[in-house]
């Protein structure tokens, strides 16, 4: 049987950012899951905490037969990097995309003011956001991302859950191969070599003129990377040990 793939969305978003990623899976053969993390999607009402977006990971991967390749993006890539630490009989390879700075408070905090700001406007920052939406993806990827609807109210629950976030200590913590994927003018690489030293097997991919959602700013590069990462990583956990 071969390695199942478990993809985590990011923030605002939900498991359609990943329809390209998810058909071109199955077209290889691939068991593809794209899960809907608490507060988000068809889970919006639902509490978002990290341990429960962790939880959400596990039984996804419980469903596909207790160990996958894992693939986060933003702050599915921070629930994937905590997960593999927390659960390595779980994860066969990680892609951690999108997410190669440290939650640091300050960050956070400032985030949250204006995430405030907008929370305060009569359609809760619906228009703006579709405008941000439209003007940062081509057509295509703009239709996956909002198929699944955006969770507006979600950001400041997130934010107070990320900072308790430990992206580093997860990754040294990680046992399974590690790809770190960023978009050549994604604003989260600021520490992407922190990020790589950190982990025990881990390389970085920088997709050129790719943005934060490199998934669906480039999708065939993005896509091609992870299938050759899944390739990998199913050698690798077939292999014998010497």
């Amino acid at each position: 049987m071969s390695l199942p793939v478990v993809l985590v969305h990011g923030l605002r978003t939900s498991r359609t950012m990943w329809r390209a990623q998810v058909e071109a899976l199955e077209r290889v053969g691939r068991r593809a899951v794209a899960v809907d993390l608490p507060g988000h999607g068809t889970r919006i009402g639902e509490p978002f905490t990290l341990d429960s977006a962790v939880d959400t990971v596990v039984a996804a991967i419980d469903e596909v037969g207790g160990r996958a390749f894992v693939v986060g993006l933003s702050l599915g890539g921070y629930v994937a990097i905590r997960h593999a630490a927390r659960h390595p009989e779980q994860v066969a390879g990680l892609m951690a995309a999108a997410c190669s700075t440290q939650p640091h408070r300050v960050l956070l905090a400032g985030w949250s003011v204006g995430a405030h700001g907008i929370a305060r406007l009569p359609d809760r920052g619906a228009r703006l956001n579709q405008l941000l939406v439209d003007l940062a993806l081509p057509p295509e990827g703009a239709r996956d991302v909002g198929a699944g609807g955006f969770a507006l109210d979600a950001t400041n629950e997130v934010l107070r859950e990320m900072t308790v976030a430990t992206p580093l200590e997860d990754l040294a913590r990680t046992e399974a191969p590690v790809w770190l994927v960023n978009g050549a003018f994604d604003h989260f690489r600021g520490e992407e070599r922190r990020f790589v030293a950190a982990c025990r097997d881990g390389r970085l991919v920088v997709v050129p003129r790719a943005t934060h959602l490199v998934n669906l700013v480039a999708p065939a590069r993005f896509t091609r990377v992870l299938l050759e990462a899944v390739d990998e990583a199913e050698e690798r956990a077939m292999a014998p040990v010497e």
